[in-house]
């Protein structure tokens, strides 16, 4: 299987699990200049040089020995599962992508005949977002009406492939103290061009994407979306250290233990 996910920086100076919707667009493109000096010209995910990725043939057997011999630091980056399914939402199901359409062509239909999502217009942003949790609730645990898209899986899926297939996490971070996980992977790896956190723009290649989320987190979510949050999301909420109990909640509520995360998601 190898290393799906994972980008590499040409110098091999640190290796990154993607994980979506979590700031993989800013840390691709931090990758990118601390090898080049430059950030890319355009949304990170469409380089194709400059850049390792797995999704390269030429890139993957490079990757592989890194990773398998742990050459160099490895790292990836979470978010609290609330913000992040509902960012999916926004970005994947209400919005337009960068290509002028909407996301996975004929999805919107399927959701609209199976799950009653209407996005046009001046929708209900919670009513649509709730029958959205549902759908996708159906694709994680059902795998129907289809199987489960990468921006909403849950976050443990993504990170255990690597461990499964012989990797091992120095760093673990959260898109909520961005900085200071990001510096915590810089300080631990040499670079060719060192790089200022304070002074980068954020690349989120998903803004204005969508329509403009028009309630706080925790209105979207009462007791039967929170259940179903839970039902997917169980693991993120408890490797991670999220609060499951308050939506409005985002920051975690303990530290990350690097070797419980190992020994969970590594069986």
């Amino acid at each position: 299987m190898g290393f799906p996910g994972t980008w590499m920086t040409t110098s091999e100076s640190m290796v990154y699990r993607v994980v979506p919707k979590c700031a993989c667009s800013t840390i691709g493109q931090i990758m990118y200049y601390t090898d080049h000096g430059q950030f890319f010209d355009g949304d990170i995910h469409d380089a194709r040089e400059g850049l390792h990725k797995w999704a390269m043939e030429d890139s993957q057997p490079l990757i592989s020995d890194n990773v398998r011999n742990h050459k160099s630091l490895a790292f990836t980056c979470v978010r609290n599962p609330y913000t992040r399914i509902l960012s999916s939402f926004f970005d994947k199901i209400a919005g337009i992508q960068r290509n002028g359409q909407r996301y996975r062509g004929n999805l919107l239909p399927q959701l609209s005949q199976k799950y009653g999502i209407n996005v046009d217009g001046d929708f209900n942003q919670i009513e649509m977002f709730r029958r959205f949790l549902l759908f996708a609730r159906d694709t994680i645990r059902f795998r129907k009406p289809m199987d489960p898209d990468i921006h909403w899986s849950a976050q443990s899926g993504h990170i255990s492939t690597f461990i499964l297939n012989g990797g091992r996490y120095d760093r673990i971070f959260w898109t909520e103290q961005f900085n200071e996980g990001m510096q915590s992977v810089l300080d631990g790896t040499e670079l060719p061009h060192p790089i200022n956190l304070a002074e980068i723009p954020r690349f989120n290649e998903s803004a204005g994407h969508g329509p403009k989320r028009a309630h706080p987190v925790k209105d979207f979510f009462d007791d039967l979306s929170m259940h179903l949050v839970y039902e997917i999301y169980k693991k993120d909420f408890r490797l991670f250290k999220y609060d499951f109990e308050n939506p409005a909640n985002k920051m975690p509520k303990g530290q990350i233990d690097l070797d419980e995360v190992h020994a969970k998601l590594g069986r």
